[in-house]
């Protein structure tokens, strides 16, 4: 009776832990939110007919980026799911790379090649052509195309993979061609997930704010979160940035939804895992344009962030020293990000797995439906009355980071957690080990895989975030990518290459990092 009186006050320890880990996080997002509603409340006189503009140009370029991406990523995924050669994996890997890539990375790799001194420029010169721009509503697109393609056709690729084998094996036992498999099994599993990863890149480019302030180019192509930067820092209107805060709240929260509506079951059944044989891919056409898709993809996404390293690894030397500075901010920001990531999710999963309430973990995941200006707005307007912003720009970057990547670990840590307790719970228990010491010799081990990845995210996006801190820096608290674009804005593009090869290395590096960490000694 004892040792059950023990076990369970250890249970109800972990889910206490969980508990005030979701319950923090759920303050920590609500509160701002609620803020947000109050100072817009007053607000309603404080727009300006250009936020209306915004808003059609937010979901108009979401649409546009979404719909390109999506259709660029069909017949790259169909490709890829095909065919097997050297190098399939390390290629199908590195899509996932725009995960870590910082978005002024993304925008600088774009200005390498499609700028006015890009590639694309001097070929057009060559052929007597006049200069392309990428400044302006297309090239808010490219961008988000170039960040987004890779997502889109991992998320297809993985409704390939879905088709069972022996359906691709009883397509060949009828003599079915490449039109008739397109017909009765590729179609169908299209209309099952393109409607998802459309949603999902609408809402991942509703949020784009970088993207925009770089690229923009006036008006006519404004976002919604570059509105509230600007009503920030050119205003200083916090009841029009907060008005507009709410506005951008409801585009997500109806994007999410959206997302959640549209996921369709598969419909092919389960198979047997074994490797799929494309016995109607084998013509010679089909071969050549497969290998023109890879190519062409594998050039759009390579070749820009060739770029970046042929122009700023001549330049990284010479950086100045506040460039430096501001990685070793980056750096620490990444790190307390990564490491309070990390704690939450740790808690919250190893609540939920011992008995804790589903709230915790919907508490959790919160965050994934708020945009980072958004909860940054509602942080400034709490903040500002208290203390000097700037102060706490660092920590508040640090910690909107470490809640934004949260749902991220969670949807890797909450399965691992699961498997480990009911794996070795019970034994664990049977010995007396509990608190940290199960913590450390039973769920650590056997996730550590999955900590590590997502601690690895964690580091990356904050290594790589302009979006918050632009709200709160000032002139002695600069990351490096907020000193990357200032770099840009004063035309020091030298300068900006280097800092912008020294910034992929700070996100690449801190990912590989963690994620390394978290392989070593991992209990298979």
């Amino acid at each position: 009776m004892a040792a059950g009186a023990a076990t369970g006050r250890d249970a109800a320890g972990f889910r206490r832990a969980g508990g005030a880990a979701a319950a923090a996080v759920a303050a920590f997002v609500l509160g701002p939110l609620a803020m947000v509603g109050l100072a817009a409340q007053g607000a309603v006189a404080g727009l300006q007919p250009g936020d209306g503009a915004a808003l059609r140009f937010t979901l108009a370029q979401a649409a546009a980026s979404a719909a390109a991406s999506v259709a660029l990523a069909v017949p790259l995924a169909r490709a890829l799911a095909r065919r097997r050669f050297a190098g399939r994996a390390a290629l199908v890997t590195l899509l996932g790379a725009p995960f870590l890539l910082p978005s002024v990375i993304a925008v600088m790799a774009l200005l390498a090649v499609f700028g006015r001194g890009g590639a694309v420029n001097a070929a057009l010169a060559a052929a007597g052509l006049g200069p392309m721009s990428i400044y302006g509503p297309h090239g808010v697109v490219i961008a988000h195309v170039f960040f987004n393609l890779p997502l889109a056709t991992r998320l297809i690729l993985q409704g390939w993979q879905a088709i069972p084998a022996e359906r691709f094996r009883l397509a060949a036992t009828l003599g079915f061609g490449p039109a008739e498999v397109a017909r009765h099994l590729e179609r169908p599993m299209l209309r099952e997930v393109v409607p998802g990863a459309l949603a999902t890149i609408f809402l991942v480019c509703l949020s784009s704010f970088a993207v925009a302030l770089i690229l923009g180019g006036g008006p006519r192509a404004t976002t919604l979160e570059l509105a509230i930067y600007q009503a920030f820092r050119f205003d200083f209107d916090l009841g029009r940035a907060a008005l507009l805060a709410a506005l951008q709240l409801g585009l997500c929260a109806a994007a999410l939804a959206l997302v959640w509506a549209v996921a369709l079951p598969a419909g092919f059944g389960a198979g047997l895992d074994r490797p799929a044989g494309r016995w109607d891919a084998g013509g010679v056409f089909l071969r050549v344009q497969d290998a023109l898709v890879i190519a062409a993809a594998a050039a759009f996404l390579l070749g820009p962030l060739a770029a970046v390293l042929a122009a700023g690894l001549p330049h990284l030397a010479g950086l100045p020293p506040q460039v430096w500075t501001a990685a070793l901010r980056s750096a620490a920001v990444a790190v307390a990000a990564a490491v309070l990531t990390a704690v939450l999710a740790l808690a919250i999963a190893t609540g939920r797995a011992r008995g804790g309430a589903r709230w915790a973990e919907a508490a959790g995941m919160l965050p994934i439906a708020v945009s980072p200006m958004v909860l940054g707005t509602g942080l400034f307007v709490i903040v500002f009355p208290l203390a000097d912003p700037a102060a706490l720009a660092l920590a508040v970057t640090a910690a909107v980071n470490a809640a934004l990547a949260l749902p991220f670990a969670l949807r890797a840590l909450l399965p691992a957690v699961a498997e480990a307790e009911a794996g070795h719970g019970r034994l664990a228990t049977s010995l007396g080990i509990g608190g940290l010491a199960r913590l450390r010799l039973v769920i650590l081990p056997r996730v550590r895989r999955p900590l590590g990845f997502a601690t690895g995210l964690a580091a990356a996006f904050a290594a790589g975030d302009l979006g918050v801190i632009v709200l709160f820096a000032g002139g002695d608290a600069a990351t490096l990518p907020l000193e990357l674009f200032r770099l840009m804005g004063a035309y020091r593009m030298e300068a900006a290459s280097g800092a912008a090869v020294l910034l992929l290395a700070l996100a690449f590096g801190l990912f590989a990092v963690f994620d390394r960490g978290g392989r070593l000694g991992a209990a298979d």
